[in-house]
């Protein structure tokens, strides 16, 4: 029998491989370093940043020319990590410090990860191990470290953290899966494992579980349970033998549903459109069968700079993702930046709760200098497609009666400046908070859509921080309170007459898609790898269906009991 070691299943499939451990120590090169002056180590220092940019240049390029888009753009984000004047300045201090090139490369990464794992938004937590790689990787120049190199078997990455550039660096048909001790859905290893459908499992740190696992040991990982199995037998491999080939067959039904409509099979039509970090991101969605943006983060074209985008910027990221959606709706969520995701040329203090602090909309209406920009840039945009603007955290109708002030403002500019501009674009906010979706009634008198952000909706009407692993129990978008809350902002759409979509996790479960399907929504929104199999459940049911099964799941009092009714009538 063999040992099975369980953690959290994040990607779903079969992967079967040899362990190749990631994440190399470099102690023992650092010991047998030998330093010379301190003005040689800054320039090593400095060539090896020069280096390591072209180097990553490259691997952008070769990644691009493979349409591996997604991947490209973490890469592009690690390059301009290696570009940045300020990671260069803080490497020259440490140098004058420890007097080693290496050693001042890894500190001055591990301090600027430090900062970033202290954010409470886990998106921007798990950036700590994008710096951390992107140190290791200079650290790496300067020592002659070769990466590991794999053969023609496939095999299973493995490590407590995984850099991002590993998994990036190597070809697809060589990775079989991915483990990773670190509990973090939102890692860049993760959305690459996530973008090239790798079946993975994270959180293997508790308990040291990770530990078990030996470099070189012959596994089963199964990405839906959360399940490894060491060197299992003969007769284990043979029972998952059975379950990769009805994988594979599961595979080639997803990709003959590419181009087939998200339609109940009364007919009623759901539009499943793509959550984007990045314009370079559109390509990978469309393989997927994405009919547009539902969710552009612009906050991503904010980030990884040392100054405010301007409007010339911001229009170029906008104008591409709109042209690539070929006519279909592009979302454009205005700059939801705040203490949990602090830029350095904001200026925001540290807040003890920033999730309920001085975020999103609450800086644009107080930052002309963001907003208006920002706004101007998503109008030019719009003539090259479909655009709309979407809001994060309205809590109020007066709130959103200043952003209109604002878009009036920037149409205002643009004209006087002799621009062009869409006048059709729609606007919208999101409802993520409780007030909102109280108050959609109101609301939908102002507003051309509603997108529900069931990220923060479930974390703020369950008082239940979704990091929180003592909690995490409790996070659970079947609960009963949040169902009402979105049934009830759907509901509020349809008697305005305006459209209602979701952009938050909860709309890449197909157990949840029928009951929003129930409910009327108009539109879903997630990542690309999840839009196949969210629209063969909606194929596989009818509208009146639908309303039969919320019927039942509204007169539940426990979530629990809800997802174990929808498994039963549904899977």
């Amino acid at each position: 029998m063999a040992e099975i070691v369980r953690g959290k299943g994040v990607i779903s499939g079969i992967a079967v491989g040899k362990i190749m451990l990631a994440g190399q120590n470099l102690d023992g090169y650092l010991v047998n370093y030998k330093a010379e002056a301190v003005e040689t180590e800054k320039k090593k220092a400095a060539d090896a940043l020069v280096a390591v940019a072209e180097t990553l240049r490259e691997s952008i390029e070769r990644l691009k020319s493979q349409d591996m888009v997604e991947q490209a753009a973490i890469m592009e984000a690690h390059r301009m990590m290696v570009q940045d004047p300020m990671m260069a300045e803080n490497i020259t201090a440490k140098v004058d410090e420890t007097k080693s090139a290496p050693h001042a490369v890894l500190q001055a990464a591990e301090d600027q990860a430090k900062m970033f794992e202290q954010m409470a938004d886990e998106y921007f937590a798990a950036r700590a191990v994008d710096l951390r790689d992107v140190g290791k990787r200079v650290a790496k120049f300067i020592l002659g470290v070769k990466e590991p190199e794999i053969g023609d078997e496939k095999v299973i990455l493995c490590g407590r953290e995984i850099e991002p550039s590993v998994i990036a660096g190597m070809p697809s048909e060589n990775i079989a899966g991915v483990i990773l001790g670190s509990g973090s859905t939102t890692a860049h290893a993760v959305i690459i494992a996530k973008a090239r459908a790798i079946p993975t499992v994270v959180g293997l740190n508790k308990e040291d579980r990770i530990d078990r696992i030996s470099d070189g040991d012959h596994v089963i990982l199964d990405g839906e349970r959360g399940e490894i199995l060491i060197n299992p037998t003969p007769a284990e491999c043979a029972q998952y033998d059975e379950k990769i080939k009805k994988q594979q067959e599961l595979a080639k039904h997803y990709a003959e549903l590419k181009d087939l409509p998200a339609v109940t099979t009364d007919g009623v039509k759901i539009e499943l459109m793509a959550n984007i970090g990045s314009h370079m991101d559109v390509d990978n969605a469309l393989t997927y069968g994405a009919e547009g943006v539902g969710l552009f983060r612009s906050e991503f074209v904010f980030m990884g700079r040392q100054d405010i985008p301007n409007e010339e910027d911001q229009f170029k990221a906008y104008k591409e993702a709109v042209e690539k959606c070929g006519g279909n709706l592009c979302v454009i969520r205005t700059m939801d930046i705040g203490g949990d995701k602090p830029l350095p040329y904001l200026n925001i203090p540290p807040e003890e709760n920033p999730f309920l602090g001085y975020r999103a909309v609450r800086i644009s209406l107080e930052r002309r200098d963001l907003f208006l920009p920002q706004l101007k840039a998503i109008l030019r945009a719009g003539v090259y497609g479909k655009a709309a603007i979407m809001v994060p955290m309205i809590i109020n109708v007066a709130e959103f009666k200043k952003v209109k002030e604002f878009i009036e403002e920037a149409k205002l500019e643009l004209a006087h400046e002799g621009k062009t501009y869409a006048d059709d674009v729609q606007v919208g906010i999101m409802v993520e908070t409780p007030a909102a979706a109280i108050m959609t009634p109101i609301l939908a008198k102002y507003v051309d859509f509603f997108s529900i952000g069931t990220n923060d909706l479930v974390q703020y009407t369950l008082a239940c921080d979704r990091g929180n692993a003592s909690i995490s129990h409790l996070y659970n978008h079947f609960n009963p309170a949040v169902l009402r809350l979105i049934e009830r902002t759907i509901t509020s759409a349809k008697e305005a007459g305006i459209w209602a979509g979701m952009c938050g996790e909860m709309a890449s479960d197909p157990l949840a898609a029928v009951l929003l399907l129930g409910m009327g929504i108009s539109e879903l929104s997630m990542s690309a790898p999840s839009i196949p199999r969210v629209k063969e459940k909606i194929r596989s049911v009818s509208s009146i269906r639908a309303k039969e099964i919320l019927a039942d799941v509204m007169k539940m009092e426990d979530a629990d009991e809800i997802k174990t009714y929808l498994q039963k009538v549904l899977d």
